[in-house]
């Protein structure tokens, strides 16, 4: 109701034809949405419940007894054939999504399995490419050795951000991590010296190998595919050993985990270092795709954006990561053709999801089973 009269506002005056038309159709979806609803409550739409229930039960223990090595070789030789039948705006839309696969799983890390909100993430996305960038063009350093340089400035920048903030918990976490988040910003921003400020770097070179310029979108997707794919790999290393253990204990209670002997201080610094990790490799990606680096790319709105990935595919969740991605970047790409009202759909369907499964579009299977569970 408060945007109603904002629609009608035009540079010649009020008109408010257009407002009906928008607002008669959002009025339409609900009214469908809520007899939908209330239709399911009274069991009027078993008939068609009931069978798409089974056949989803069907398929997911059909997916239990695949063998996991099939599916992931599926999955993997389907994104190595994909840029042989996607165009140049399917092979852009799929490198944006493998670079925030890389900063979704990252922030996964920080937020998923050790429980720390950060909403600076974006800030060592920053770090990242103006290592680069920098490296690159002052000191002529191939793409291939800055990549590890940025991947490690960005995990110091990650402990030095990380370290004043082991103490605090909750709202006080979330703005100080914000106000760390924008400090990076606005260093990037008005170090005229060092970055040429709000102008940016210019002309960085694309990634080359043994002669080889990876010029074309096609040859890109492969470069920052093997980034993502080892992102995935250290990710689910990483939770699956006695590290990941450790951090969903603090997750779950810092208080008892520190009591059981787990190093809270330093395992916490090492999720921000971790997490900061896979920012800084996709934020030397992300220079060298763009060929130009700007404060402007590292807003607060960008990690909000892949904190929102991380919540809606599911905490913790290393394929609900990439299934957020997917719905994030991938899906409004879909309905283009609906510019004017795909955001709204967009919101309608991140508080329908946050409703429907609060825990995610794929939460995380627990580890072990409880002794409540077992009785």
């Amino acid at each position: 109701m408060l945007l109603w009269p904002l629609l009608g506002i035009k540079p010649g005056g009020f008109e408010f034809s257009e407002t009906w038309a928008v607002f008669s159709k959002v009025a339409v979806a609900a009214a469908l949405i809520v007899a939908v609803y209330h239709l399911r409550r009274a069991g009027l739409l078993d008939f068609i419940g009931t069978p798409l229930v089974r056949a989803t039960e069907a398929v997911g223990r059909g997916y239990q007894k695949a063998p996991t090595w099939l599916l992931l070789a599926v999955v993997l030789a389907a994104a190595l054939i994909y840029p042989q039948f996607a165009g140049r705006y399917g092979n852009d839309v799929a490198i944006s999504v493998l670079i925030y696969i890389c900063l979704g799983l990252g922030l996964n890390v920080v937020v998923g399995l050790a429980g720390l909100l950060d909403l600076g993430y974006i800030a060592f996305y920053g770090v990242g490419a103006y290592t680069y960038a920098l490296l690159s063009l002052h000191f002529g350093l191939s793409f291939w050795a800055c990549l590890p340089v940025a991947a490690l400035l960005a995990a110091i920048s990650g402990c030095i951000i990380g370290f004043p903030t082991l103490r605090m918990r909750g709202d006080y976490l979330a703005i100080v991590t914000l106000g760390f988040g924008e400090i990076v910003r606005l260093i990037l921003n008005n170090w005229m010296a060092l970055t040429n400020g709000p102008n940016g770097i210019l002309g960085i070179p694309r990634p080359d190998f043994f002669g080889y310029n990876f010029a074309s979108l096609s040859s890109l997707y492969y470069v920052i595919l093997g980034i993502a794919v080892f992102t995935v790999l250290a990710v689910y290393r990483l939770n699956h050993s006695r590290i990941g253990r450790a951090w969903e204990a603090i997750r779950e209670d810092e208080t008892a985990a520190e009591l059981m002997g787990v190093n809270t201080f330093l395992l916490k610094l090492l999720a921000y270092a971790m997490g900061a990790t896979f920012a800084g490799l996709a934020g030397a990606f992300f220079a060298s795709r763009m060929r130009f680096v700007g404060p402007e790319s590292f807003t607060f709105l960008e990690s909000a954006m892949v904190l929102a990935m991380v919540v809606l595919g599911g905490m913790g969740s290393i394929p609900g990561v990439i299934l957020g991605v997917l719905v994030l970047v991938a899906l409004p790409e879909l309905f283009r053709d609906f510019e004017l009202y795909r955001m709204l759909v967009f919101g309608g369907v991140m508080c329908t999801m946050m409703l429907v499964r609060p825990a995610g579009l794929w939460p995380a299977k627990r580890m072990g089973r409880r002794s409540e569970e077992m009785d």
